[in-house]
């Protein structure tokens, strides 16, 4: 059943960015970070549902919340002329990488119990 959805959203995504009109060069840095920001997120709650711990509102509040944050550091370093959208990007890769940490170890682990298993019924 969730390989139909992600079939259907992929055929939606891909329609939608190729009817999409172009994004202007001026708002490429703000659509960029605000997507690794919700990026960021995503891996957060997939990683927070592993871990038996996911909430909806925090999720829905980090997925918007981190998007806006970024988009207005990305602002305001724009009228500084300093680069500050730099430092958001490495805190969300940062972070993106540990919670795909933990998906693999989880379902790295998930794999070798079911491969022992297999193994030890074979001997049986």
């Amino acid at each position: 059943m969730i390989y139909i959805f992600i079939i259907i959203g992929c055929a939606i995504g891909a329609l939608i960015g190729m009817n999409a009109p172009v994004i202007s060069y001026t708002y490429s840095s703000y659509l960029s970070i605000a997507i690794i920001a919700a990026l960021d997120t995503v891996f957060g709650g997939i990683s927070s549902v592993i871990k038996k711990n996911f909430d909806l509102k925090i999720f829905l509040s980090g997925f918007f919340g981190n998007a806006v944050l970024s988009m207005a550091l990305t602002y305001l370093g724009e009228k500084l002329n300093v680069d500050i959208y730099l430092a958001a990007i490495f805190v969300f890769v940062w972070r993106m990488f540990n919670n795909l940490g933990i998906i693999r170890r989880h379902y790295i682990e998930k794999w070798t119990q079911k491969v022992q298993t297999k193994i030890k019924e074979n001997k049986s």
